[in-house]
């Protein structure tokens, strides 16, 4: 049977001559550059398919570059955020002691303060009862503190020693309604009674006739008479005076030279060995 169809060239011939054109097309192109023209136009045609099958993964970079660029942000952000609180209470503290190194360096060079033994000590507590001005210190029985010792800072006398524990004491403020303290006018020796009032800022004087020499703005220290307080510190200036005829004294006030309410570093006195001997001689010997 005849086939309706001529038999054509075999399949080796046809890969020969495939292989010749490629070698020759190949040859012209690397010789001649005939199909520069044709790859451009090609690459054209080729490049959107490339760009659109790799944004996915473009997309997928940028998201990850972001979530994480914004994740090291936020960490960052929070770390500085933590340092910043940090350093400021580091400031904070610093400031603190800045003040407390100025109140030290304030007490114990203070003009007012001699020779006399001294330690420094500092309030633990204040007594919330209204009436009663006192304060609980960190010093006690084991650092000598003793009873009716006096208690004074940089600016004059706070009172005395009531209370002595083993390792605590507590302050009679000057400005207890139960406090009492010896002083004398700076300007003419005058010899007051000054008592507390129950007013953190203001003591009164005792017994003072209408006739007394004492002027607004005086200022009054310890007269040193009944050995409790050393003499010379100071204790308030005159605030004011109230000279009613009716009344046989003069009502007058002193506002303190100590800031009672703002009480921190203190220092305990103890006595010269002269007024120690003074105190041991009997009167009129």
């Amino acid at each position: 049977m005849t086939p309706i169809f001529g038999r054509g060239p075999s399949l080796q011939f046809r890969l020969f001559i495939a292989v010749m054109i490629s070698a020759s097309l190949m040859l012209a192109d690397s010789r001649l550059n005939a199909f520069s023209e044709i790859r451009y136009l090609l690459n054209s045609f080729v490049a959107p398919i490339h760009y659109a099958a790799n944004l996915p993964r473009t997309m997928f970079d940028g998201m990850y570059e972001r979530f994480n660029s914004r994740n090291t942000l936020m960490l960052e952000n929070q770390k500085l955020k933590q340092d910043i609180f940090i350093q400021n209470s580091n400031l904070l503290l610093l400031e603190q002691l800045k003040q407390e190194n100025s109140r030290l360096r304030d007490l114990l060079g203070s003009p007012f303060i001699r020779d006399e033994k001294k330690m420094v000590t500092e309030v633990m507590a204040v007594d919330s009862a209204p009436y009663t001005h006192q304060v609980m210190i960190d010093k006690g029985l084991i650092d000598g503190v003793y009873e009716g010792q006096p208690v004074i800072n940089d600016k004059g006398i706070v009172g005395q020693i009531n209370y002595v524990g083993a390792h605590n004491s507590r302050v009679l403020l000057l400005t207890d309604p139960n406090n009492a303290i010896p002083v004398q006018i700076v300007r003419n020796d005058i010899r007051v009674i000054a008592s507390g009032k129950g007013h953190l800022d203001t003591m009164q004087l005792e017994h003072i006739p209408t006739n007394t020499d004492i002027e607004i703005g005086d200022l009054l220290v310890s007269s040193g008479l009944g050995g409790r307080y050393p003499e010379g510190y100071p204790v308030g200036y005159i605030s004011s005076i109230d000279n009613d005829n009716k009344r046989p004294f003069a009502s007058i006030e002193l506002g303190t030279t100590v800031e009672f309410d703002k009480l921190r570093y203190l220092l305990l006195v103890w006595p010269t060995e002269t007024e120690v001997k003074a105190k041991e001689i009997p009167d009129g010997e």
